[in-house]
């Protein structure tokens, strides 16, 4: 596994991994008729480092990394991780998760917080659990999932 800068060309070819993930409406909180250039500003240009993680060259997943507040709150960093359908299971969102941490480490955060980690995304709830992450807050029905309705949504938090 490789983990990297990601390029405009890389955003490119993990387009189609981004809009399944965003019109599942599952775990995101993006439009699902989001546009390329849209999707690009939001998950590239406005945080401080996108990343693209490769398997064998090929891309398996992606993740940014941005201060969550301005100013007096710019210490702690915000997270957002997308992994390809064919990379599910393989380890992909520990090791961006692992990778978001060091890189945060090394750019002077103190603390990492995920704002909306929506309840029924069972799998990444458990992972960031494991990975140090408390549960610090619940929203009430914070999410209305494509397929169960409304659900509350997370937020996560884990000093550095």
């Amino acid at each position: 596994m490789n983990i990297r800068i990601m390029t405009k060309d890389d955003f490119y070819v993990f387009w189609p991994t981004f809009l399944q993930i965003v019109r599942a409406q599952e775990t995101y909180a993006f439009d699902p008729e989001i546009s390329f250039d849209e999707a690009y500003t939001l998950w590239c240009e406005l945080p401080l480092h996108t990343f693209v993680c490769l398997d064998e060259g090929v891309i398996s997943g992606s993740y940014y990394i941005k201060a969550n507040g301005v100013g007096p709150s710019s210490h702690i960093c915000n997270c957002g991780y997308m992994v390809c359908a064919g990379s599910r299971g393989k380890g992909i969102a520990r090791l961006m998760c692992e990778h978001s941490q060091q890189i945060a480490k090394e750019s002077g955060y103190t603390a990492m917080q995920f704002n909306s980690v929506v309840s029924s995304n069972v799998v990444a709830v458990h992972l960031w659990k494991q990975l140090g992450y408390q549960i610090i807050g619940t929203v009430p029905d914070g999410y209305n999932h494509l397929q169960q309705g409304y659900v509350d949504t997370y937020i996560m938090y884990k000093q550095l």
